[in-house]
């Protein structure tokens, strides 16, 4: 069965403390989908909080999710020829940021090997992606962006790529003051040393979402090959 969405995302691999720590702060596994249990907060519903981050998965966004025009095995494809193109690099040690209000996982060093990959990925699938409808470009606030974003919103359907994009890895929802108080040092004990670990980037992991409503899980990471 098609997919109803798919995107591509870096997600750390499964042998990576990262993705273990990291599924568990958020309550589900996206390579097997499991459910998992997640840490106790004081006052506060961790369920509710990770709840949008939980649906996506653990990951960064490269290509961000879009309705297919041409069918999930000539996506594939191309996701496969941009991972041959592409050489593996180094990913610079992560940490724990606030990013406008969300906690998320950044790169602590610039890398202008990520930003091209996430570039590459953008362009290269475009001709597989259908095009935005109107309420989806509504949803995206365009009232609300730069010039620069709501261009890109109508270009790409999405207003947070190329030089607007940001790596990141998100763990929660926005946050009031006082949630982040307790969340920020909570996630930061969950993850461990995990986020600052050397790690290599060596594949784009393909994404997909069922149905609308239903949550994204890993159907294959395409190695880079390049």
């Amino acid at each position: 069965m098609t997919p109803w969405r798919i995107a591509l995302y870096w997600a750390p691999e499964e042998d990576d403390p990262l993705h273990a720590r990291g599924s568990a702060w958020l309550g589900r596994d996206a390579a097997t989908g499991d459910t998992l249990g997640q840490p106790v907060l004081p006052g506060l519903d961790i369920a509710e909080l990770t709840a949008d981050p939980r649906g996506y998965g653990l990951h960064a966004t490269l290509k961000p999710p879009f309705r297919l025009a041409s069918g999930y095995a000539a996506a594939r494809d191309a996701t496969a020829a941009i991972a041959a193109r592409i050489v593996p690099f180094d990913l610079p040690p992560l940490a724990v940021f606030d990013l406008d209000g969300f906690l998320a996982l950044r790169e602590t060093a610039p890398c202008p090997a990520l930003h091209a990959f996430a570039d590459a990925c953008v362009e290269a699938l475009d001709e597989h992606r259908a095009p935005a409808t109107d309420a989806e470009i509504a949803r995206r606030r365009p009232e609300r962006l730069s010039a620069t974003q709501r261009a890109h919103l109508m270009r790409w359907g999405y207003p947070y790529v190329f030089e607007e994009w940001r790596f990141h890895v998100t763990l929660s929802r926005r946050l009031a003051a006082a949630e982040k108080a307790v969340v920020l040092p909570a996630v930061t004990e969950a993850l461990g040393g995990a986020p600052g670990h050397a790690r290599r980037v060596t594949a784009i992991s393909l994404f997909v979402q069922p149905a609308p409503g239903t949550p994204f899980t890993i159907a294959e990471r395409l190695p880079l090959r390049g």
